[in-house]
């Protein structure tokens, strides 16, 4: 969830914006809901919700492929992320329900920490980084600081490895945290017919600050069988950039390859010849003018309608309307362009197996940062049909349209089978279908040109198609019979999903989530 979005994950996020981003992200409202009833003596307004409620949801989730956008377009994406939200419903009279959610996560990523490749090698072990317009459960973001002393670290790496963009560099920039925390208050009418929202957002991360505040509308027609949904949001985040390695100190150094990193360390030719770096021909940034607005704002509007069409079937439709500004790249993600020279630092005996995993200790010097355009306009259109099949068996569908004006276009099926086997169990097989043309400005790894305007070699951005298979199991005890404290059990869900890319990237997550009753 790179700042807080409006998304819709493949997998679980996750885009290089830290999303969210996943993030594999997640932002989770349980707000239990009751119609009015009446005495037969007197008129009486049955609670919104009668006690608090507590909602934890905790995740693992692990990926592994080789197009980390932070190396360029290739290398390992290995990374593992832990997650836990927690969301608590609190009724303050009849009709008004207090909800506070936070969220913690924390990741390795093999991809992150190659924003300084240069600092030592270790285990390989990327962020999740999913576009907002492949996403399914998980929001997350690729980010972390470097926290390297660049003045020193030139004469550390002269006689050693050159890091490599299939090992992960063991500098503090391979684990992070993001935290993210979500204030909401609804209004309930008497007749429950009409649902006022609002809520305050804040996340942040090591290099990613989000504040973002909404509201909602909510009316129900024709005694509560249709339900129109009015929503949102805006969001103002903020960058504390963190750069490639060899392109911050190469700022810092004023140009000067003989100084601070670049102190007694050999950079080499795509023939593995040492240069001269006071010759005519020497490795440069293509541009030294890194980010000049560090802000990134989102807006979005949001209409949903919701129809019962019988005591079997029910149908709802959704459109999305969202529009960003500001930084909208990463400015982590290296790019390396086809009509430039390559340049290296480490062993030239294995320049000629750059993009093998066998290279574990050359690394290219990148051309420039990723560099894409500072608006973007989302439509997301979709919807949702469910039918009761019989007592043991229902049918959940979804589809949904997107569209972006940076030529992306997506659809997204989803199928669940949730199967009744007794009061309290539910078996829930789902599985989730995905594809996606390429944004205009995507190509691979040393295939942009320096006569763009603008480039980038994240995957996510890319064209592709993936499927993801998921099982779950819930346990229901309306009762409350299981008690913890003062917190009676009401459910527990636990669920597996499988995820696939055609492009290599493969992934798995084990969310189970527990709802309590507070007496």
């Amino acid at each position: 969830m790179e700042g807080n979005q409006v998304v819709v994950v493949d997998v679980i996020n996750l885009n290089n914006m830290k999303k969210i981003i996943i993030p594999v992200v997640f932002l989770f409202s349980f707000v239990g809901f009751s119609q009015t009833s009446k005495d037969l003596n007197k008129n009486y307004t049955k609670r919104v919700l009668e006690n608090a409620e507590v909602d934890l949801i905790s995740s693992f989730y692990s990926q592994d492929g080789d197009n980390a956008a932070v190396t360029g377009g290739i290398g390992t994406e290995k990374l593992t992320d832990i997650a836990t939200n927690i969301t608590v419903s609190i009724p303050l009279n009849a009709n008004d329900v207090l909800t506070i959610d936070g969220t913690i996560s924390a990741y390795t990523s093999a991809s992150s920490s190659n924003v300084n490749p240069f600092d030592g090698g270790g285990n390989t072990s990327n962020r999740f980084d999913y576009d907002d317009d492949d996403k399914g459960t998980i929001s997350a973001k690729s980010a972390a600081s470097t926290n390297v002393n660049t003045n020193n670290l030139g004469n550390s790496i002269s006689n050693s490895s050159g890091g490599s963009p299939w090992v992960e560099s063991s500098g503090a920039s391979k684990s992070d945290v993001w935290a993210s925390g979500d204030i909401g208050y609804s209004h309930y009418s008497a007749d429950r017919n009409s649902i006022v929202g609002v809520h305050l957002n804040f996340a942040n991360e090591f290099d990613y600050t989000s504040f973002g505040f909404g509201g909602s509308f909510t009316k129900l027609f024709n005694e509560k069988n249709t339900e129109i949904d009015l929503k949102g949001n805006v969001y103002f985040d903020s960058w504390q950039p963190v750069y490639p390695t060899e392109i911050k100190a190469y700022k810092e150094a004023n140009s000067n390859l003989n100084a601070g990193f670049f102190t007694g360390v050999d950079i080499l030719n795509k023939n593995g010849t040492i240069i001269n770096k006071n010759g005519p021909t020497v490795w440069s940034p293509f541009n030294t003018n890194l980010i000049d607005n560090k802000s990134r704002n989102t807006y979005s509007v949001s209409l949903s309608f919701f129809q019962i069409l019988s005591k079997k079937a029910q149908v709802s439709l959704f459109l999305d309307l969202v529009k960003q500004d500001g930084w909208l790249a990463n400015p982590m993600q290296r790019v390396y362009f086809g009509d430039k020279a390559n340049y290296f630092i480490g062993n030239a005996s294995s320049i000629p197996n750059y993009t093998s995993k066998s290279n574990t200790d050359v690394f290219q010097l990148a051309d420039d940062i990723e560099r894409l355009p500072t608006t973007r306009f989302k439509i997301p259109v979709g919807a949702r049909f469910n039918y009761y099949i019989n007592e043991a068996v229902s049918l959940r569908t979804y589809y949904r349209y997107y569209y972006d004006d940076w030529g992306i276009t997506a659809h997204t099926a989803n199928i669940e089978l949730p199967i009744k086997i007794s009061d309290t169990f539910t078996l829930y097989p789902t599985y989730r279908y995905y594809t996606q043309t390429a944004a205009d400005y995507f190509a691979p790894y040393e295939e942009n040109l320096s006569t763009s305007d603008y480039y980038t070699s994240d995957y996510d951005l890319s064209e592709f198609n993936s499927n993801q298979f998921g099982f779950g199991i819930s346990y229901t005890d309306i009762f409350t019979s299981r008690r913890i404290w003062k917190l009676g059990l009401k459910s527990i869900d636990l669920k597996y999903s499988n995820y696939k890319r055609n492009t290599g990237l493969t992934a798995g997550i084990v969310n189970v989530g527990f709802k309590f009753v507070m007496d």
